[in-house]
């Protein structure tokens, strides 16, 4: 059974191109308008929040994915185990031991073994 996500992926893009219309509009608006440009300027500054939070979202988005990744071997490698085991094989352990290998190695040339 695939795995559905409970939330969809935001379309990002979307989120930004809006912000940029928005941004776009607040300029023609605060140099219209002088009186309120000090109003504009809080609009802008929690427009600043939305790209900080997309840059979050695509941060987060592929570190689950390397997790996602990570488990799904994780689980192919004890499936390996356990049909060696199974079959009688000198070191069954060997595919699980291989791929704690594989993944520290990997988290070591991100930087984030500890």
């Amino acid at each position: 059974m695939a795995h559905v996500h409970p939330y969809p992926d935001p379309a990002l893009q979307e989120v930004i191109d809006r912000n940029r219309t928005a941004r776009q509009l607040i300029t023609a608006f605060s140099s219209t308008t002088l009186t309120l440009a000090d109003i504009w300027q809080h609009v802008t500054i929690a427009l600043d929040d939305t790209l900080t939070l997309a840059a979050q979202i695509t941060r987060l988005h592929a570190a689950l994915s390397r997790v996602r990744r990570q488990r799904a071997d994780m689980i192919a490698a004890a499936r390996a185990t356990l049909a060696a085991h199974h079959d009688g094989e000198a070191d069954p352990l060997f595919y699980l031991r291989d791929e704690l290998t594989a993944q520290h190695a990997d988290e070591v040339g991100r930087g984030e073994a500890g």
